[in-house]
């Protein structure tokens, strides 16, 4: 998987390397949010036979609780940018015997998957968020009216500042670009509708849902990619 040139490459680049010495310890780094994930997951919405995109998937740790929201005859795609990260979600994978499951290792703005998705999860994506390529293309990769789901990092206006070290602690950890954080939901929420806007933990997370607002005149294609038949359209 070759890195693109431009800042959106060495974005990726940084985020490849900063996610490959996390990879062995993810899991437990994540393990305090797991309720957040649950409840994210619930917010989808998922309805047995359903496509869902994990955006940002990292070691798979969303991926049973989807997969068994979606049913046999549904799809769960994952997709992230670093090998090691997508090694453990393989093995995860292949332990629980998730059928459903596909994973694509690539970055988002580049990510190939078959057909349009009825949801879309970002868990603790704050890179993903602040790329406008990334964004685009998975909305554009998405179904009408699809749900869309993001739970993350971001500043808190409360007062207690110590708040503010703990978010930053984290973020340092997790993320190559700390612009952003004050908003971190505002690029992936001016593309969705009916959008509800959700702080947690004292403001220091947030819970941002809403639903996509392009449809495709005539027939979908049947692969998502930058070219397609059919004109993208907002109501």
């Amino acid at each position: 998987m070759a890195a693109t040139s431009g800042p959106e490459g060495s974005g990726q680049q940084l985020a490849r390397e900063l996610y490959r010495w996390r990879a062995w310890c993810y899991d437990w780094q994540l393990a305090p949010y797991e309720g957040l994930r649950g409840q994210a997951i619930a917010s989808l919405g998922l309805q047995a036979g359903q496509t869902v995109l994990d955006v940002g998937c990292g070691t798979g740790l969303s991926l049973p609780r989807l997969s068994e929201q979606v049913g046999a005859e549904g799809r769960v795609i994952g997709i992230d940018l670093c090998p090691e990260m997508l090694a453990v979600a393989r093995e995860r994978v292949r332990g629980l015997a998730l059928n459903n499951v596909e994973l694509v290792c690539a970055p988002i703005e580049a990510a190939q998957w078959q057909g349009l998705a009825d949801a879309a999860l970002f868990h603790f994506t704050h890179d993903i968020l602040q790329s406008d390529a990334a964004l685009t293309h998975v909305i554009e990769g998405l179904a009408p009216r699809a749900h869309v789901v993001a739970t993350g990092l971001q500043w808190t206006a409360q007062a207690w500042t110590g708040l503010n070290a703990s978010v930053w602690w984290s973020a340092m950890q997790s993320i190559t670009r700390p612009d952003g954080l004050e908003q971190p939901w505002k690029g992936l929420s001016s593309r969705l509708h009916e959008v509800s806007l959700q702080s947690l933990l004292f403001g220091t997370i947030y819970q941002l849902t809403g639903l996509s607002q392009a449809y495709w005149s005539g027939t979908p294609p049947p692969r998502h990619g930058r070219s397609r038949a059919g004109r993208s359209l907002k109501p």
